[in-house]
């Protein structure tokens, strides 16, 4: 079986077929996605795609992942694909400034 997040880049739509696919290929972690992306937990930053996973906020570029399961794994995550899935499909909130803007005015001062 292929990659089905290539069938949602090359322009499928995430239908039962698709998500069934996603599924199967990628286990646990595919459904995890998919539940992410079906609760809008994914934004897009100028810098990065930040994604609201069930523990915490995790920075995802490209194929990286800040949450331990990365990095305990070094394999793709629920987080990262969670980004590509949103990404072929558009589903994401598109948040026009930095993310270092938010997490900078969320800490406080010393």
């Amino acid at each position: 079986m292929s990659d089905p997040i290539g069938d949602l880049v090359a322009g499928f739509p995430l239908d039962d077929q698709i998500r069934k696919k996603i599924s199967l290929f990628y286990k646990s972690r595919g459904n995890k996605a998919l539940d992410i992306v079906d609760q809008d937990r994914v934004a897009r930053y100028r810098d990065f795609f930040v994604v609201t996973g069930d523990t915490g906020v995790y920075v995802v570029e490209e194929d990286f992942c800040s949450c331990g399961d990365y990095f305990h794994r070094k394999r793709t995550c629920a987080h990262v694909l969670a980004v590509k899935i949103a990404r072929a499909t558009g589903r994401y909130d598109l948040i026009d400034h930095w993310f270092y803007e938010d997490i900078r005015d969320t800490i406080a001062p010393l």
